[in-house]
């Protein structure tokens, strides 16, 4: 199995917002980070792929499997961490355990005991009585223990402190020692997904900016600090944002398309966001 999400021409339109005609693709065995500012699509993309919306056009398909028609077999091996599987505050991290048992056959209680012991979670604690980190980690023991394949996940670090969303990445991490496993991960905190992901897709108003490998962004993308001079003579199509003060300019550039003996620093995931949305001049690679 070649990707483990393949998305084409999807739309869906709203009366104040259109997610217009995407295409991208998760390669099995890879974690793809999907980034955006708030309305950017990112939710909306994550509910067609779950079937909580459905596609105005386009077509979806997850582990080789065709997201209309098989939607059930898709999720026997679909693991999801979202708003929309958040736990009844009322039930106890065990009554979600015999609800998952009867929900899923290939459901491993055991494995889940095992988890709930590694995250440090009574087994007979309400739910509201656990902290935001224990229950998004409840949440992601819950995705890992019925033979999930692909785990799709919706903000699993907001609102969590550096040391638990460091765990956070370390059980995901442990779960891609797997080849056969994939990740699709929706975040904010750009800088957790520099740390995992493997592509990054990147939606502004609707629509792909770009989908690529971390390896071809950290390529494609540099930041640079120069004068309103200097860029006069910048090649047409080296420059995709500039922001401008009265001391000069800061320019996102193709490092590649640079004059000689110059050169640009990395460009971070948020930086490239920023510029993008914010300062845009020209189309980058992949395209507005």
């Amino acid at each position: 199995m070649k990707n483990a999400i393949e998305i084409k021409n999807l739309t869906k339109r709203f009366d104040k917002f259109t997610l217009d005609n995407i295409s991208f693709s998760l390669p099995t065995g890879s974690v793809m980070g999907l980034i955006g500012e708030n309305g950017a699509g990112k939710s909306t993309t994550i509910k067609l792929l779950l079937g909580l919306l459905h596609t105005d056009s386009g077509t979806v398909s997850m582990l080789g499997m065709d997201a209309k028609t098989q939607t059930l077999d898709i999720k026997r091996h679909l693991g999801v961490v979202s708003e929309v599987t958040a736990h009844p505050l009322n039930y106890r991290a065990q009554d979600i355990g015999y609800v998952l048992r009867a929900a899923y056959p290939r459901w491993d209680e055991s494995q889940f005991q095992q988890y709930l012991k590694l995250f440090c979670i009574d087994p007979t604690k309400m739910c509201k009585d656990l902290s935001k980190g224990m229950r998004m980690k409840l949440s992601i023991a819950c995705a890992l223990c019925h033979d999930a394949k692909l785990l799709i996940l919706d903000e699993p670090t907001s609102g969590l402190d550096p040391v638990v969303r460091d765990e956070v990445l370390d059980i995901l991490r442990d779960f891609m020692q797997d080849e056969q496993h994939s990740i699709l991960i929706s975040s904010h905190i750009t800088s957790d997904l520099e740390k995992i992901a493997d592509y990054i897709t990147f939606l502004h108003d609707g629509k792909v900016v770009f989908s690529q490998s971390i390896l071809a962004i950290q390529e494609n993308y540099g930041v640079l600090r120069c004068s309103h001079e200097t860029i006069q003579d910048f090649a047409a199509g080296t420059i995709y944002a500039k922001r401008q003060d009265q001391f000069g300019c800061e320019v996102l550039v193709d490092p590649r398309r640079l004059p000689a003996g110059m050169t640009a620093e990395s460009a971070s995931i948020e930086q490239i966001m920023l510029f993008l949305t914010r300062y845009p001049v020209a189309r980058p690679q992949g395209g507005f």
